[in-house]
C-alpha cells in the first residue's frame, strides 16, 4: 500500500478551526498522512487573535529536519509564515524538497486581525510565491500580492495571471469568498483560466476556510493529481465544509471538516 504524506508549515489555532490544526484534519479526511512544523503559536479563537508568539528559527529548522530526514513529504504547504527571516530561511528547504509546494499567503485572520506587516508581505512576493506550484490567496491577499484593486471576476482573472507571469508562481487560484454576490473562484494554470462556481451559503462560520481549502489541494497534489483536479476537489471539499456548518463558537466559527461525508465527494481515495 502506497502512503501519501503531506507537510504543513504554519501557525496554530487552539480552537482547531484554522492553521496547523485545520490542515491536519483536512489531510486526514483526504486520506493523506499529515505532518506539521509550527512557525507561530497563536492565542486565537472564533472572536479574534489575542496573542502571537513566533518560534525561533533554530526550532523551525529542527522541526523541519526531524520530518524530512524521517518521513519525506509528498507535498508541502505553507500557511502563516509571518516574518521575512522565516521566509528567506524556508527557500532552500522548499527548493531541495522538489515536491509540489502550495503557498497559502495568510496575511489577515477571518476576524480581520492582521497577521503580517508590510515588510513581510513584500518579502512573501519575492521569496515563497515564486517557488509555488500554486498560490491560493483570497481577494484581499491577491490585492496585496498584485498591488491592484480587485472588484470583478475579470479583475480576479488578471490578478491570477499576474501572480503567475509577474511573480513567478506556476499557478494561482483567487478565492471569491469575500464577494457578496457569488462564491466563484478563479484558477489560472497551464495558460488556461477556469472559473469554479459554488452556491453561496449564508453563514458567518467561515473561520479557517482558506487553510482548509489549500490543505485539501495539498492532499490531492500529494496523491499525484493534477493542479486542475486538485483545485476542483478542494473546491468541492471546502464548499461542503461551509454548507454543513457546525455552529460552534461565539464569533466566526469553524468549518466542518467532515461535511463532505454528509453529501458525498468523488475521488476520496
Amino acid at each position: 500500500m502506497s502512503i501519501h504524506t503531506a507537510l504543513t508549515i504554519a501557525g496554530t489555532d487552539p480552537t482547531g478551526g484554522a492553521g496547523i490544526q485545520a490542515d491536519l484534519k483536512t489531510f486526514q479526511e483526504r486520506e493523506v498522512f499529515g505532518m506539521s512544523v509550527i512557525t507561530t503559536v497563536l492565542a486565537q479563537n472564533t472572536t479574534g487573535v489575542q496573542m502571537i508568539n513566533h518560534m525561533p528559527l533554530e526550532l523551525i529548522e529542527k522541526q523541519l529536519d526531524s520530518v524530512i530526514t524521517d518521513i519525506p513529504p509528498s507535498a508541502v504547504k505553507t500557511g502563516m509564515i509571518a516574518t521575512p527571516e522565516m521566509m528567506e530561511f524556508l527557500v532552500d528547504y522548499l527548493k531541495n524538497l522538489q515536491v509540489p509546494y502550495i503557498c497559502d499567503p495568510v496575511m489577515i485572520a477571518k476576524s480581520g486581525d492582521p497577521l503580517m506587516d508590510a515588510q513581510s508581505r513584500q518579502s512573501l512576493r519575492q521569496t515563497l510565491v515564486p517557488l509555488a506550484t500554486i498560490v491560493t490567496p483570497n481577494i484581499p491577499e491577491a490585492s496585496e500580492l498584485t498591488e491592484m484593486n480587485i472588484e470583478t471576476i475579470d479583475d480576479m482573472e488578471r490578478a491570477a495571471k499576474m501572480i503567475v507571469h509577474e511573480l513567478g508562481a506556476q499557478a494561482a487560484v483567487i478565492k471569491g469568498g469575500y464577494r457578496t454576490d457569488h462564491s466563484t473562484d478563479v484558477l489560472y494554470a497551464n495558460g488556461i483560466i477556469t472559473r469554479l462556481h459554488a452556491d453561496r451559503t449564508n453563514t458567518k462560520h467561515l473561520h479557517g476556510t482558506g487553510c482548509t481549502f489549500s490543505a485539501a489541494i495539498t492532499a490531492e497534489l500529494a496523491k499525484g493529481h493534477s493542479i486542475e483536479s486538485a483545485v476542483a476537489t478542494g473546491k468541492a471539499f471546502i464548499t461542503d465544509s461551509i454548507t454543513h456548518t457546525l455552529e460552534l463558537g461565539t464569533g466566526n466559527g469553524p468549518t466542518n471538516h467532515w461535511g463532505f461525508r454528509l453529501k458525498g465527494l468523488p475521488g476520496q481515495t
